[in-house]
């Protein structure tokens, strides 16, 4: 008889194990999804991040030229350069690009 107890005791372990390994890949399969959804989010988190820093960097230059803009000179300057304005008593020299017939060139 004591054959026949320790068969049946390495079966019934050999069985309590099986159920166990089981019931862990049970709970592995539920999980699957939700890791996969994990892993999806996570890529998008790190998409808006960078959209953010990037974001964050546009404000910052904008805000640069805003404070700029709170100087007269800067405005001043600008609206010669772009606008071709001119103080009084001072002349606007402007310089075209000659312009080209391509069809003579050939």
């Amino acid at each position: 008889m004591n054959v026949a107890d320790s068969i049946w005791n390495k079966l019934t372990r050999v069985v309590v194990f099986l159920l166990l390994l089981a019931v862990l890949g049970g709970i592995g399969v539920w999980y699957l999804p939700l890791i996969h959804e994990n892993a999806t989010l996570r890529k998008e988190i790190d998409q808006v991040d960078e959209k953010l820093k990037k974001e964050i960097e546009t404000k910052k230059q904008l805000e640069t030229t805003i404070g700029a803009l709170n100087d007269p000179k800067t405005v001043a300057r600008l609206i010669r350069n772009r606008l071709l304005y001119a103080k009084p008593g001072e002349f606007v020299i402007r310089f075209e690009e000659p312009i080209t017939n391509s069809a003579t060139l050939r």
